[in-house]
């Protein structure tokens, strides 16, 4: 959201999905219960897009239906869809996911974030930076990349 034009200038809003009522099993310690597509959809689906003051999930690019996970085999994959197919913000915004997962669910977790298939010019290049995670972790030493990275997940 910085003063440079953006490039995607009117994108297509869609209403934000009814918050999930916590039943009083969901705050029960000792009651086991599995991750599932719709938590890791919660977790996410507030995060600011970092050109516009939107919600992933209000522009789309964050979906409950492009998430599946298994608390069996320890393992969340979120696929997520740029708002245009040139988005210079798809590594940010995936990098962003990655990172409120990694500090949100258990580390048992694998974590796989990716451009859903056929949204994005620069799909493979940005699927094999947000799949590598030395170059993950370098990225999150740089200051001012994290500090973007942190307004996108707590800057509302």
């Amino acid at each position: 959201m910085n003063g440079a034009a953006l490039q995607n200038a009117t994108p297509h809003l869609k209403e934000a999905c009814p918050t999930r009522e916590a039943d009083t099993a969901a705050w029960d310690d000792e009651v086991y219960d599995e991750v599932d597509a719709r938590e890791i959809f919660d977790l996410l689906r507030t995060i600011k897009d970092p050109e516009h003051p939107h919600s992933l999930e209000e522009l789309s690019v964050v979906q409950e239906g492009l998430i599946t996970c298994s608390d069996p085999d320890s393992s969340i994959d979120v696929k997520f869809t740029p708002t245009i197919p040139h988005c210079s913000m798809a590594t940010l915004i995936g990098l962003s996911l990655r990172v409120k997962l990694l500090r949100s669910v258990s580390s048992r977790f694998k974590i796989d974030v990716s451009v859903s298939p056929g949204s994005h010019q620069s799909e493979a290049a940005i699927n094999k930076q947000l799949g590598d995670k030395e170059r993950v972790a370098a990225a999150l030493e740089n200051p001012q990349l994290l500090n973007l990275v942190n307004s996108c997940i707590y800057g509302t």
